[in-house]
């Protein structure tokens, strides 16, 4: 009978959860990637694409169970290291367009189409001639009150 540990049966091989996490090691962390520069992030997601070809051909073929459990932590791996790639493309365009008049859309704040349209304080703020006009002519009114 199966242990109550065992999380995975092929045939009469039962793995335990043990046999799992040791597998999980050598995912890539974000914060290490960090780090790198742009050459390393494409080097390491090259060598984790290539791998994963090689699990997926093991998993098509037969292979042990092993790397079949493994495909699901490459497949993690290579999006982090997308991740952090694309966050440092961007940050870096961020840095290139700084001070610039004009600010490209995917790096404006999203927000809502109506906040996008709406007047700025600067804006709201202004009156026209007339206003002003009326405003120092027709001051408001202050009256004493008895207490």
């Amino acid at each position: 009978a199966p242990s109550p540990v065992s999380l995975f049966s092929l045939g009469n091989l039962y793995l335990s959860r043990s046999f799992f996490t040791s597998l999980y090691l050598k995912m890539v962390k974000a914060y290490e990637l960090r780090g790198s520069s742009k050459e390393d992030l494409l080097k390491t997601l090259g060598e984790h694409r290539k791998e994963l070809s090689e699990l997926a051909v093991a998993k098509v073929t037969g292979g042990a169970a092993s790397k079949i459990a493994k495909i699901k932590s490459v497949r993690k791996s290579i999006a982090r290291i997308l991740t952090v790639y694309n966050q440092q493309q961007k940050e870096g365009v961020r840095k290139a367009v700084a001070g610039s008049k004009y600010i490209p859309k995917d790096l404006r704040a999203k927000k809502t189409r109506a906040m996008r349209r709406a007047l700025t304080k600067a804006e709201r703020s202004q009156k026209t001639l007339k206003q002003q006009k009326k405003d120092t002519h027709f001051p408001q009114r202050r009256y004493a009150v008895k207490a």
